[in-house]
């Protein structure tokens, strides 16, 4: 057998419907859209989620939940990322936008202790987990609250 002997499994494939095409096929004419109306018409058709006039689903819905307009967007680093620093180097909120650990606007930065780090660093960030402040210690390093 060869790539030029494949062939689909007969009676598989079936020939698009050719529209439009001549009284004599059937769909001439109209092209079995039937006779005036809003879908007859070359664009018409309804919107998605149309119900003819009843009331839309999404509108049938009780509303849920709500957004807390207060809420705080904190940027969450773990102790892993904190590798692309070098020993004794200072880790703030401008030296993680800059390696791109943080992106955009945030109110705030919060270290998690997820990973391992072999040597010293400062950091100064918002909130840090426990854990991460004991590892951080742990390696010789300070860690300060702002």
């Amino acid at each position: 057998m060869k790539l030029n002997e494949l062939s689909p499994a007969k009676g598989s494939r079936k020939a698009p419907k050719r529209l439009g095409r001549g009284v004599g096929s059937g769909t001439g004419k109209t092209a079995g859209r039937g006779t005036k109306g809003y879908n007859s018409r070359s664009g018409g058709g309804v919107r998605p989620g149309y119900e003819g006039g009843q009331m839309p689903l999404q509108r049938r819905l009780p509303k849920r939940g709500f957004t807390n307009i207060f809420k705080k967007n904190i940027a969450i680093i773990n102790v892993r990322d904190l590798a692309r620093f070098e020993n004794g180097s200072v880790v703030d909120a401008e030296a993680l936008i800059q390696v791109g650990l943080v992106k955009g606007k945030r109110d705030g930065i919060k270290l998690l202790g997820h990973g391992e780090i072999k040597y010293a660093v400062d950091v100064k960030v918002n909130q840090i987990s426990k854990n991460a402040r004991e590892k951080i210690e742990a390696a010789g390093g300070k860690v300060e609250v702002i």
